[in-house]
């Protein structure tokens, strides 16, 4: 076999290119390009890196061997149209990042850190402090509370041992339930038990896949059975919450309110592009961060180290790591 041709298709791949490449210790023929444009060049392509794998790809894809998926969601790749002989694996390491950012995102919401930082700015003390006006209701502490976790695979495991450090009480629902998995938990059940979890969580994390059987899984009849003290926190995929039903939710107050670092729309050009349909940007009780709550160093390391594992196990005609199929 000649000299490896790596291909990373779109933004993001494009964004681990520099780390994967100074980690291979073997020449190769790179190409970046996003993911309209890479399909003109795939025709000799052994390695694809992409988060979106599509029938014209695979029509023009002739020698491809493997496509990395350089996260963990699937919900872009299309499995039917892979070639055959080409593997499909994809990568974690994103787990402590986004349990870390669950729980600063808990507090946030929670203590009121970003408009009390906004109202200090301006001299206005809304606290104990102030002179001649109330002084506000005390925070809730999260010791004591109910975490409820949707999907317990990495990501939900990692925030359930923090959430723990901080004496909460963590409530689970995953799609296998084997014993072992539920040590620490107050509760951990099946998918029929989603509503038992919605209703007892005081914070509702979302850390499910993207499938046809999780899409829309948080629905208005969810969503109503919710506290109206509770906030949700996703940082999966935006459609595992059905937006309009969400977005009624927070603007009636009928949950405290929510994290979102998952979104209905993403920018397809450089300029402003607003993440969703509904105006959650005019909402008071919503935190929004542009899908960051995995982009930290160690989660760059992991996958640009299994990436370059994955391109030099191909070289080498073996199996990848965290094959799917």
């Amino acid at each position: 076999m000649g000299m490896l041709r790596v291909a990373f298709a779109g933004t993001f791949s494009a964004t681990l290119e520099p780390t994967v490449r100074a980690r291979l210790g073997m020449p190769c023929d790179v190409i970046l390009a996003d993911e309209t444009g890479i399909v003109s060049q795939l025709s000799d392509v052994d390695v694809l890196i992409t988060l979106g794998f599509t029938r014209e790809m695979a029509a023009a894809a002739k020698r491809l061997k493997l496509v990395q998926v350089p996260g963990a969601g699937l919900d872009r790749i299309d499995r039917a149209a892979l070639p055959a002989g080409a593997l499909l694996a994809n990568v974690y390491g994103h787990e402590i990042g986004i349990a870390e950012y669950v729980l600063g995102a808990m507090l946030t919401l929670t203590r009121g850190f970003a408009r009390l930082d906004a109202a200090l700015r301006r001299g206005a003390w809304e606290s104990q402090w102030a002179v001649g006006s109330s002084p506000p209701a005390p925070w809730p502490e999260l010791a004591g509370k109910t975490l409820g976790i949707l999907g317990y695979g990495r990501i939900g495991q990692a925030l359930a041992r923090r959430a723990r450090a901080f004496d909460m009480e963590v409530c689970a629902i995953r799609r296998e339930v084997t014993r072992s998995d539920s040590e620490g938990l107050a509760f951990l059940g099946g998918p029929d038990a989603l509503g038992e979890v919605v209703r007892r969580a005081d914070y509702l994390a979302v850390t499910l896949s993207l499938t046809d059987a999780t899409r829309g899984i948080l629905g208005e009849r969810e969503l109503r059975k919710m506290k109206p003290t509770a906030v949700l926190i996703n940082v999966a995929r935006a459609e595992i919450v059905d937006e309009d039903a969400l977005y009624q939710a927070l603007a009636e107050q009928r949950i405290a309110g929510a994290a979102l670092d998952v979104w209905y729309r993403y920018p397809k050009a450089a300029g402003p592009t607003l993440p969703a349909r509904q105006p959650f940007h005019e909402l008071p009780n919503v935190l929004m961060t542009p899908h960051v709550s995995g982009w930290t160093e160690g989660m760059l390391e992991a996958r640009a180290k299994l990436i370059a594992e994955n391109i030099q196990r191909t070289a080498r005609g073996e199996s990848p790591l965290n094959l799917i199929r």
